[in-house]
């Protein structure tokens, strides 16, 4: 893979150098020491994949990654030193197309290779998004629904340009909004809390992890947490899985599109936002199929045209809409 470097410490270039090496089939293509020699850069040598640093003099991470999605778009991930001090930077970035994040390897360390392995995982899954590694889709297939009686649900899921997307979403609801809210976002887990805390704040809606065992109810928004999958079990309440294995989303939104479709007996909606790839799709597809209403987002509004394309592509959507009009339109279906 052809993968650029935008970090203005040479130790962190230098660690970021050593951890691609281990891998001979990556490249680094260029190096730049801001945000603004990156996007000069990509403009005239667009790589597969760029490793972006958050805070830089010139020009940011978080406005180098907005400028190159508008200009020269490619596939980025937030590569940081101190997660914790940069959430809110983080989710910003991702706002605007970034894929992920992971921290910056540590240089000196007892098994270098084991601390380059985070980054490098990260990188084979951006190949198997982008097409730079052969993949397995998971396919899903319809099941019979259970009888229940359960309320209302809002089931999202969004992968890059999601934070943002989610953020505009969930401000147009209202605290006292009448169905149980579950999102299904790719981020590693280590973000998670973060971006449920962000989320949080951003919207005024209790925006917390979802907890293994816990049904989905009004008034509080639950965003899956962990690198395992998250199913709705038929006695109604969420659970965290490794299967299936070989899904190269985790945590899957097919996965938890399927569980809904399979089990979920009362009012739901699935909502498909924002991605690069296809997850999604099949699984909402499903839900359409068991007779729930299911919304992708539209291309004018989507950061990365990815996911909501392929669930327009199969008639997975009963509705394609901007984003700005999503969250009225689950206003009008869950009124009190």
């Amino acid at each position: 893979m052809r993968i650029a470097i935008v970090n203005d410490m040479p130790l962190a270039v230098e660690a970021l150098r050593r951890a691609l090496a281990y891998e001979a089939a990556h490249q680094v293509v260029w190096v730049a020491a801001n945000g603004l020699e990156a996007v000069q850069q990509c403009a005239a040598n667009t790589p597969d994949l760029i490793l972006m640093d958050l805070i830089m003099p010139v020009m940011d991470g978080v406005e180098a990654t907005r400028r190159i999605m508008a200009e020269s778009p490619c596939a980025i991930v937030i590569v940081t030193v101190d997660r914790e001090q940069n959430v809110h930077r983080v989710f910003e970035a991702m706002g605007f197309g970034a894929l992920d994040v992971v921290d910056t390897p540590v240089l000196g360390g007892s098994n270098p290779r084991e601390a380059a392995a985070p980054l490098l995982r990260k990188i084979l899954n951006i190949g198997w998004l982008i097409g730079q590694s052969e993949k397995r889709v998971a396919q899903v297939s319809a099941q019979p629904r259970v009888s229940g009686v359960l309320g209302g649900l809002v089931a999202i899921g969004s992968s890059a340009g999601g934070p943002a997307a989610l953020e505009s979403l969930l401000k147009g609801l209202p605290q006292d909004f009448a169905a149980a809210i579950v999102l299904v976002q790719h981020v590693d887990q280590v973000f998670a809390a973060g971006m449920a805390e962000w989320l949080s704040s951003s919207c005024g809606l209790n925006v917390r992890l979802a907890q293994d065992g816990e049904a989905p109810q009004a008034g509080t928004v639950l965003l899956a947490g962990t690198n395992h999958h998250i199913r709705l079990l038929k006695n109604g309440t969420l659970a965290y899985t490794a299967e299936p294995v070989n899904e190269i989303y985790r945590p899957s939104i097919d996965v938890f599109f399927e569980s809904i479709a399979r089990y979920w007996n009362g009012d739901a909606v699935g909502v498909l936002l924002t991605g690069m790839g296809r997850d999604g799709a099949q699984g909402l597809k499903l839900m359409r199929q068991q007779g729930f209403l299911t919304i992708a987002q539209d291309q004018q509004s989507s950061s990365v045209y990815g996911m909501p394309k392929a669930a327009a592509a199969i008639d997975a959507a009963v509705e394609i809409r901007p984003l700005n009009k999503i969250a009225p339109r689950l206003l009008e279906i869950f009124a009190k």
